[in-house]
């Protein structure tokens, strides 16, 4: 989802500084700490030794360079083809968020901390009023607490000391919701702060929170830098090698369901859907090592009547190719083999290109032939009205429809981050990754190095790329099953009713996890919940 899906960005993996929990120092050295020390101008510390990153610590209050305010268009740019859904955002947004019945998730995006008018420090800015001028003041004029203004009872303290005094207090999805709306309300003096307590909370070993907060944290960083996009070029980044990238996605496909019910949820429609065709096209817009075809093509070699002849047409990018070690080529060997050694008349044609990018050319598609299309985690990916008028999403489901395919297979993250403001958008991130990394956590220990380095190099970069980047740099503009119905209506389609088999395998995959994952059918689709929590849509069209 990148979220699932483990694409390597060139210049933009983040390594992290793994502190056990028992340590009382900050968690990371931030390479974006590194670089605003390495490269001002006005620095009295001159250029450091990149050989001591890991040893030397610099707080925001050393730092020679301090944060700049968000005013660019984009804060970050975060190379990211991968994972882990709304209408337009309007002034309505948490009611959209919580009310709709595309969105049923129980818990509320800002945890323990939300009240009533969505700020999540307004309470505990008073809980520190009564500390400081004692009960009596709660009776003064409580619509000026809030947090962009000073009651004149406390105008001794600045809004910074006042901030600072009760942090103690806060946990880390409270400070993290204070920074976001900080930064959201262009209040930069106590963003500072803010994240010098948070270095010292979050930790990549740590409980899902604070795994959670650290990367969050270094997205909040990075949109500070508002010159992000020239600086992650010149961050220098220690890549993993494609072996060490794979091995990283084999631990997220182990841990948890997320490709496994993508690729079961789809494989049960498609077969069911060609259980009479003689000749299938299956084109795939994230073939990556092409596994999800390998269990198809078996099931269909021992069709009564023999098997169909299959052609598999692999969309995928440059990333898949680092991560795979080479090209399109080796999927196509390594299908090929499989459709030899099960009897099954097979051909491979790779599409080396961004799916984005794809036009009828691209997709050599016959007359004669049940067509089938499978986009799993990545239609998100496309851009579509919002960031530019090519709307390439919208495009290509209309490119897909006028091919009258037998079935079209659509699954995504149940999220809403494509068009919301930052701050709804940070909230909503927070939200769903929490529950995500709770699933993680269920199943790999905590100071498992696996889990760490899969959680950085699988995870990470999503979360950054969300809540640092603007514009066409962010591409992971997750929707809700709500707004791709409203979507594929549009470009023609009709949804498929979804049969109990898929559902049955489904259950039986999730077996074998966690009890806190939950399986529900409703309007037309499966979504695959963690606790309350929606994460995942599977659905069919035509």
């Amino acid at each position: 989802m990148q979220t699932f899906h483990g694409s390597q960005s060139s210049g933009t993996t983040q390594r992290l500084y793994h502190k056990p929990m028992q340590q009382a120092e900050p968690y990371c050295v931030s390479r974006f700490q590194i670089l605003n020390n390495v490269s001002s101008d006005n620095s009295s510390q001159g250029t450091a030794d990149s050989s001591h990153y890991n040893e030397q610590f610099f707080t925001l209050d050393s730092s020679p360079a301090e944060y700049v305010g968000y005013d660019s268009p984009s804060g970050a740019s975060i190379s990211s083809n991968r994972s882990p859904l709304s209408p337009q955002y309007s002034q309505s947004y948490r009611s959209d968020q919580h009310q709709s019945p595309e969105n049923t998730y129980g818990s509320p995006l800002s945890g323990s901390s939300m009240i009533e008018d969505g700020n999540p420090l307004k309470h505990i800015l008073r809980e520190l009023e009564s500390k400081l001028l004692g009960p009596e003041s709660e009776a003064d004029d409580v619509c000026s607490y809030s947090f962009n203004s000073i009651t004149p009872e406390v105008t001794s303290l600045t809004k910074a000391d006042r901030l600072l005094q009760m942090l103690p207090s806060l946990d880390v999805k409270q400070v993290l919701l204070a920074c976001a709306e900080a930064i959201a309300d262009g209040d930069m003096s106590n963003v500072s702060p803010l994240i010098n307590v948070l270095e010292r909370m979050v930790s990549v070993t740590g409980e899902p929170m604070q795994r959670l907060g650290a990367y969050m944290m270094e997205g909040i960083k990075a949109r500070l830098l508002s010159s992000g996009s020239i600086i992650y070029k010149k961050l220098k980044c220690n890549e993993p090698t494609s072996s060490e990238l794979m091995s990283y996605m084999g631990v997220i496909y182990q841990i948890v369901p997320f490709y496994k019910f993508a690729y079961m949820s789809s494989n049960v429609i498609i077969k069911e859907a060609v259980e009479n065709e003689s000749r299938i096209h299956i084109i795939d817009f994230q073939i990556a090592q092409g596994s999800q075809w390998v269990s198809l093509i078996q099931d269909l070699s021992s069709r009564p009547g023999g098997p169909p002849i299959i052609r598999v047409t692999g969309v995928d990018d440059s990333n898949s190719a680092y991560a795979r070690g080479g090209g399109l080529q080796l999927v196509g060997q390594r299908l090929s083999k499989v459709a030899e050694s099960c009897g099954v008349p097979f051909e491979f044609y790779g599409a080396a290109i961004n799916g984005s990018e794809v036009k009828l050319e691209n997709l050599r598609v016959q007359l004669g032939e049940a067509l089938v299309v499978n986009f799993p985690y990545v239609l998100h990916h496309m851009p579509d009205e919002s960031v530019s008028t090519a709307n390439h999403r919208d495009r290509l489901l209309r490119l897909i429809k006028s091919l009258s395919p037998k079935v079209v297979t659509l699954v995504e993250q149940e999220s809403n981050t494509n068009t919301s403001p930052f701050l709804p958008r940070f909230r909503e991130t927070l939200d769903y990754y929490t529950a995500m990394f709770e699933a993680i956590d269920a199943s790999r220990a905590r100071d498992d190095r696996q889990r760490i380095s899969a959680e950085e190099h699988c995870v990470a970069r999503d979360i950054v790329n969300m809540i640092a980047c603007e514009g066409e740099e962010r591409v992971e503009r997750h929707e809700l099953f709500g707004k791709w119905r409203s979507r594929l209506s549009m470009a023609g389609y009709t949804q498929c009713q979804l049969s109990y088999t898929v559902g049955g395998v489904v259950q039986d995959l999730l077996k074998e996890y966690s009890g806190n994952f939950r399986l529900e059918h409703r309007n037309g689709a499966l979504f695959l919940r963690w606790k309350n929590r929606d994460l995942v849509t599977c659905s069919a069209w035509r």
